[in-house]
């Protein structure tokens, strides 16, 4: 059995077994409780272990996982409380990664890949509105027509507005006011720097899936410091779209003696606040099924009950730092809980969540049975890595080192839908000019321009090609 010491107190040691790794798990607490200092061992033990993490820095000091801590009183205090006699510091192989390209290796998707339900989300679009993008990406799909950014989109439902009439009887009415409505929407999101995300080359999701020459698992590090801030609908939906692209991509592993890649989703909360029930139904399906693909998920917020029940229940590690009870409300939150565990008699959980000091948790691990074990009050173990963030020159050397290096950073903007309807739309403003007043007169007569008669034939003549279903997208798999 291959083991995971969380920590000990008093002489009892919590333990978890690897091979519970994919049951996933929870890590709550107030600020400054011990959460980031807790996913970091945790993502420390994974990648001693071989396995590949994912984990996103929030706050932007878990880049000390790529040093090796140094020599202090609390360091040596610590190891003296939880008993550690083999403690030994060491660095993690890290690769940083960023959407915005600038503390790590630019992240990509795109529009057909993030699919309609996720982007409608991130768009905060309403039924009516998630029907029109539902439409668009089917128009697109069936016309042979990339998606690949965010100008392909605004260029689609252009041309989709355009041809509403004639597109009618196929795909229903698609209301001018809508697609309005979702252009303004597109014009908000690439204010909040989405256009950086979506594109190409997309981030090969194998790449998080490595180990170094050891053997080590490689930590993973998403810089979300700027992107939480200027766009957390964004951050969270990237969080959705990685988790369900590694469920329709990876292979059925089975039960394993450990996981094969695991994520941690800091500020959890964020994924399903505003979300619709559709979207949080089908998130609580990956979850559950997941786990079959050898990935363990692990969220990480300031209180578990900001995780849907159906989701919480499915969570076999359960780590809960300090909580306040400063109001009647903050009370009844504790009170919940505590009854999240497994009942220890030797433990008064209620209080004990409110005394719980700084590194101090409740914890509950599952039995190689599934079962959870009764809650325990232990310190969490240090990290052999560095207690917050590394120096700028150290990441950048870090990056230059890299074997992404280079690999990511120049954007290609190859031909989709907004290159090919612009210039298809081009050619026949050109050939309408220079044809007769009479067959202008004809073809206005009709309702319908020659360019926009030869953009839709054209576009359709080209369907067959295209290599992989638009529509699909996120979660397109379960929504078959």
């Amino acid at each position: 059995m291959q083991e995971i010491f969380i920590g000990a107190k008093n002489g009892t040691r919590c333990i978890m077994d690897a091979a519970m790794g994919n049951r996933h798990g929870v890590i709550s607490g107030a600020t400054g409780s011990g959460k980031t200092v807790t996913l970091q061992v945790l993502a420390e033990a994974y990648s001693k272990l071989g396995v590949p993490v994912f984990l996103a820095d929030i706050k932007g000091d878990l880049s000390g996982l790529a040093a090796a801590s140094q020599p202090s009183a609390k360091l040596s205090q610590r190891i003296a409380d939880v008993g550690l006699t083999d403690f030994q510091a060491r660095a993690n192989p890290i690769i940083f990664w960023d959407v915005f390209g600038q503390s790590g290796h630019p992240v990509r998707s795109t529009i057909s890949d993030m699919g309609p339900l996720l982007l409608s989300n991130l768009l905060e679009l309403n039924d009516t509105q998630t029907g029109v993008m539902y439409s668009c990406f089917k128009i697109a799909d069936d016309n042979g027509l990339l998606l690949l950014d965010l100008k392909d989109l605004r260029a689609m439902l252009t041309w989709i507005g355009n041809e509403a009439s004639s597109l009618q009887a196929e795909y229903g009415n698609i209301a001018p006011a809508s697609i309005g409505a979702i252009q303004r929407q597109l014009l908000v999101l690439e204010e909040q720097g989405a256009e950086h995300f979506f594109g190409e080359p997309a981030i090969a999701l194998d790449d998080f899936c490595k180990t170094d020459l050891s053997g080590n698992g490689v930590i993973n590090i998403l810089d979300a410091t700027v992107l939480t801030n200027k766009s957390p609908r964004l951050y969270a939906s990237f969080l959705l779209w990685l988790l369900s692209e590694l469920f329709e991509t990876l292979p059925e592993v089975g039960d394993a003696d450990r996981p094969k890649l695991v994520l941690f989703f800091d500020e959890a909360h964020l994924l399903f606040d505003q979300a619709p029930k559709v979207l949080v139904d089908k998130i609580e399906q990956i979850v559950r099924l997941i786990r079959s693909k050898g990935v363990g998920v692990y969220f990480i917020s300031q209180s578990p009950l900001d995780i849907p029940e159906n989701i919480l229940g499915q969570l076999g590690l359960k780590i809960q730092h300090a909580l306040r009870a400063f109001t009647p409300k903050d009370q009844k939150v504790v009170q919940a809980v505590a009854q999240t565990f497994r009942k220890n008699p030797k433990i008064a959980a209620e209080t004990a969540i409110t005394e719980l000091k700084i590194g101090e948790a409740l914890v509950s691990v599952l039995h190689a049975d599934g079962s959870p074990t009764p809650v325990e009050q232990v310190f969490i173990c240090p990290p052999a890595a560095q207690i917050g963030p590394i120096s700028r020159e150290q990441r950048a050397d870090l990056l230059a080192r890299s074997p992404y290096a280079g690999r990511y950073d120049q954007l290609v903007d190859r031909e989709s839908a907004y290159e090919l309807l612009k210039q298809r739309a081009a050619q026949q403003t050109a050939a309408t000019a220079s044809s007769s007043t009479p067959q202008k007169s004809a073809a206005r007569s009709s309702g319908q321009s020659i360019a926009e008669a030869f953009l839709k034939s054209a576009a359709r003549s080209i369907g067959s090609s295209v290599g992989r279903q638009i529509v699909r997208g996120v979660l397109g798999s379960l929504l078959k």
